[in-house]
């Protein structure tokens, strides 16, 4: 049985009579590249902050690493975190940081971070506040890798990059999860960067888990229709997630396998995973998919801001 990197039930998190988080029960196995999709205010955030120990619920449950409770020392141990603000202080140089982070953590590969920098030309000496922003987000990044974690979360980690440092980063997250067997959890608004690099969604939206699964298997049970408008409506053999309608033609995105049959005067297209989120996140509520939780299904998730 694969083991649950993150396994939430029924958690909340409330801030006076607002909600963060609500009802949300869900489950993301071990060895994913996982990503977690959703407009601002969806509890993305939230969700990440409780799973490394940075908030307490206020409702239900949420245990990482195969069933450790979060914010728990030995939780603490396997899991590096990343926060949207590239946590660095600016008045150190790298080389300082390397030192407050190996005499704060138990276990810390200095060698394998001293290459990591020298890899990507960051003088050991320079203060991190003088790095540019991706070199900041490469430094944050080594040293939660030096940590040797089991789990790596990211909240937004490249929302203030350029293409180029984007791409270099998120190269530095899938050598991490292939070599070393990293499980990975990371936010994130950059659609297409997610498409080349996770195997896993979770997409948040409004009240509840839209979207849970693999993604090979979530673009397998999705195919985009196209076929004349005036027959749109009359398709009822598998669920519309979305449709769009010109006067002449239409376009409907539907829960369907490979071999289910097309409707007369319609065409089947592949889905990619852009267009599959962009279509629950316009579309919430439209027919949620759970994802794998001790081995079987589980409900979905109810998640507010």
């Amino acid at each position: 049985m694969t083991m649950n990197i993150i396994e939430t039930s029924g958690l909340g998190k409330r801030y006076g009579s607002t909600w963060a988080l609500r009802e949300c029960t869900l489950a993301i196995p071990a060895g994913h590249v996982a990503a977690l999709v959703g407009p601002n205010g969806a509890g993305k955030t939230t969700l990440l902050n409780l799973a490394v120990g940075l908030a307490e619920p206020a409702a239900g449950t949420v245990t990482v690493l195969g069933g450790l409770p979060a914010g728990s020392p030995a939780a603490l141990d396997g899991i590096a975190f990343v926060a949207q603000d590239t946590p660095v202080y600016k008045n150190l140089s790298a080389a300082d940081m390397l030192h407050l982070t190996r005499n704060l953590n138990g276990r810390f590969d200095q060698r394998y971070a001293e290459t990591r920098l020298a890899e990507l030309g960051i003088p050991p000496n320079r203060k991190a506040g003088k790095l540019s922003g991706g070199q900041q987000a490469q430094l944050a990044l080594t040293l939660a890798l030096a940590r040797r974690p089991r789990l790596l979360v990211l909240d937004e980690p490249v929302a203030m990059l350029d293409p180029i440092a984007r791409h270099d980063f998120m190269a530095l997250v899938m050598t991490a999860a292939a070599d070393d067997g990293v499980s990975v959890v990371l936010s994130s608004h950059v659609l297409t960067e997610l498409e080349r690099v996770a195997d896993y969604l979770v997409l948040l939206s409004r009240v509840r888990v839209q979207v849970a699964g693999g993604v090979e298997d979530l673009l397998a049970s999705h195919r985009l229709l196209t076929g004349p408008a005036a027959e749109a409506d009359r398709y009822t053999e598998r669920p519309v997630v979305h449709a769009q309608r010109g006067q002449a033609q239409a376009h409907l995105l539907v829960r369907a396998a490979a071999d289910d049959p097309i409707p007369p005067g319609f065409q089947a297209h592949p889905v990619g995973l852009e267009e599959l989120a962009m279509a629950y996140l316009r579309e919430p509520g439209a027919g949620a998919l759970p994802g794998p939780a001790r081995g079987q299904h589980t409900q979905p998730s109810e998640v507010t801001r």
